[in-house]
């Protein structure tokens, strides 16, 4: 051990406190909140980071604390002190939209030398917040022209003062809200839950010193630093591969092709990715700011794609992302006035349908120089909801997130109907239907949306809610048009659809951008969400594997016939093929798809996009 390195055994535990006190904050708000979406959706976000501003966690993504220290020198920070913003274009790239609140507590240590208590750590917590204003309720207006129609903007500012709250500033915002009394009840527990993190941390310092916890820090990022580069970057070749996805509407404009690209770069000692061709901002709410801060959010957002590329799913779980992988990547990204560096005051509500959509790009790119080796295109977040009066004339909103089916990998089918954000799910229909008036007829997996292939993509849910009182629908969702992309000869899953009083005299299909689709009392909305695409040929699953998916429901006969070359006898409680049957099918199938089938498949819903084309010129080796 060399002579300045910290202690092994310490580190062990500082690196445990960490995770527990993270995890602690985390619980506590849940307990102690009140909007579905953060203490039942758990939609929302602990994080603990370091006095020079680098996230020491890794379980989850988080905000950062960079726009907060930027406006209050660390020596201006008091004890007490609790900083608030939501500012997308002063978060410095930490907040995608308005929405997303963010609550941060500066952790402080007496040294005993004099100089009294110093900012030595901060503890941070966001989330997706019912209201905070704007054109329609929930604060996402789908056709958003500028981030003024969205809600209120607060950049960073000091909502508790040394212990005593800023009553002014909270009036303002809950003012401003049409859930006033959940939005203060949340802030009210992230505060609280921040405040008690930061006591936790303390305690942490006092017991080991500052000088010997601040080495253990600088050890976990440097462990994480050179773990990454040993186990992830080693399995990249040299060399540079170009990729690119697409968004297909932004609320304003008919549906197109809204390009996100990636060039990738391995160098020997990190991944250059460069976001150069990506397309210009959109007139509406899809842009993300993400060049601020160098792209430090960025970097600690997509680097979870990297740990598919880990020696076993084992080992991917055991890989945190912290602030130690930021080394590690360098971005460029391309002139202001783009998709990823839009310019004030674009709209960015619905920026997932880029910062989300990145997450494939990059694992797209990365199957190109890795022959396939990543999994499929995943589910990407959507949110639906229902909003009115209640039975006592009382406004309510209630939005959910609802997940959907991960892309199947190499070695295994592809996860079905799993959150892209950690720890997330769905509303438990118990809680909905004694708050809100409405019942879930059917909560379940959407047959045959995963992507056929050697391994199927995940499914998506399939959920039915009939309205009990007139109300409106409201929907933020790509994927209803473009699909979640196979790979390497796997096909793509299929898109989101909402249909209103499906089979009845009402029957109608919604765009995936609504925000007060009229809904009559008795009328059902059926909600299906996106399947992961497919990876390898679906004509190399074994027929044992197809017989019993459709045994338990999750592909049709027709499906399996069509998709997979296998013709189903039997009942269904025992389905059967003939594997003579099964040979000629397949063969059939082949010689009628052709030699060249592109490395992606994007779907049918690309070429109505396209012009035609099947697939992009990137898609092909």
């Amino acid at each position: 051990m060399a002579a300045n390195a910290p202690d092994p055994v310490l580190v062990e535990i500082v690196e445990g406190t960490l995770a527990s006190v993270e995890k602690e904050v985390e619980t506590a708000i849940a307990r102690t909140s009140r909007s579905p979406m953060i203490r039942d959706a758990h939609d929302f976000r602990a994080g603990i980071h370091d006095r020079a501003l680098r996230k020491l966690t890794g379980r989850s993504y988080s905000a950062l604390v960079h726009p907060v220290a930027r406006d209050f020198p660390l020596d201006t920070m008091r004890p007490g002190d609790v900083y608030f913003h939501n500012d997308v274009y002063e978060s410095e790239g930490g907040i995608g939209h308005l929405p997303d609140l963010c609550v941060t507590v500066p952790v402080f240590h007496d040294d005993g030398q004099g100089a009294g208590p110093q900012v030595v750590a901060f503890v941070q917590a966001f989330g997706h917040h019912d209201d905070i204003g704007g054109g329609c309720p929930g604060s996402m207006p789908s056709g958003a022209r500028s981030v003024f129609e969205e809600g209120l903007m607060v950049p960073p500012i000091k909502l508790w003062d040394q212990g005593v709250p800023n009553r002014a500033a909270l009036r303002i915002m809950t003012r401003n809200s049409r859930m006033p009394d959940s939005l203060a009840a949340d802030l009210d527990a992230e505060c609280a839950a921040c405040l008690m993190g930061a006591r936790r941390l303390a305690e942490l310092f006092g017991r080991y010193g500052r000088a010997a916890v601040e080495g253990c820090f600088d050890a976990i990022l440097t462990a994480t630093t050179e773990t990454y580069r040993r186990e992830i970057l080693a399995k990249i070749p040299e060399g540079t591969h170009v990729w690119e996805d697409y968004a297909e509407h932004d609320g304003v404009d008919p549906p197109r092709l809204h390009r996100q690209r990636i060039t990738l770069t391995r160098l020997p000692d990190r991944l250059i990715i460069d976001f150069t061709g990506t397309s210009p901002q959109a007139k509406g709410p899809i842009n993300h700011c993400g060049d601020y801060a160098d792209g430090n959010f960025l970097k600690k957002w997509l680097a979870p794609i990297l740990r598919n590329l880990a020696d076993t799913p084992e080992r991917m779980a055991e890989l945190d992302v912290n602030e130690g992988v930021v080394p590690l990547i360098e971005m460029r990204f391309p002139p202001k006035g783009t998709l990823l560096t839009p310019v004030f005051p674009a709209p960015t509500n619905a920026r997932t349908f880029v910062i989300l959509r990145l997450l494939g790009v990059l694992a797209g790119v990365l199957a190109k120089a890795v022959d396939g080796r990543m999994p499929a295109d995943q589910e990407t977040i959507r949110y639906t909801g229902v909003h009115g009066t209640d039975e006592h004339g009382a406004p309510y909103l209630m939005r959910e997130v609802l997940g959907g089916g991960s892309g199947g990998r190499h070695y295994a089918d592809g996860e079905d109907t799993v959150h892209v954000v950690p720890d997330s799910r769905n509303l438990p229909t118990e809680f909905t239907e004694a708050r809100f008036p409405f019942r879930v007829e059917r909560l379940g997996l959407a047959v045959d949306s995963g992507g056929a292939g050697r391994h199927r993509g995940g499914l998506g849910y399939e959920k039915h809610i009939r309205m009990l009182r007139d109300a409106s629908f409201m929907s933020i969702a790509d994927r209803t048009i473009l699909s979640c992309w196979g790979v390497k000869g796997g096909r793509a899953g299929h898109p989101f659809q909402v249909v209103i009083d499906p089979g009845g005299p009402n029957e109608r299909v919604l765009d995936g951008l609504v925000d007060a689709e009229p809904v009559r009392a008795g009328e059902v909305i059926r909600i299906r969400t996106t399947g992961g695409g497919g990876w390898g040929d679906p004509l190399e699953r074994p027929a044992a594997e197809v017989l019993r998916d459709v045994r338990w429901g999750k592909v049709s006969r027709a499906a399996a016939r069509a998709d997979y070359g296998v013709p189903v006898t039997g009942p269904d409680g025992d389905p059967a093929a003939d594997p003579a049957a099964v040979e000629g099918l397949r063969a059939e199938l082949r010689a009628q798809r052709g030699p060249d089938i592109p490395f992606f498949d994007r779907g049918p819903g690309y070429a109505s996009l396209s012009g035609g084309a099947a697939s992009a010129e990137v898609d092909h080796w």
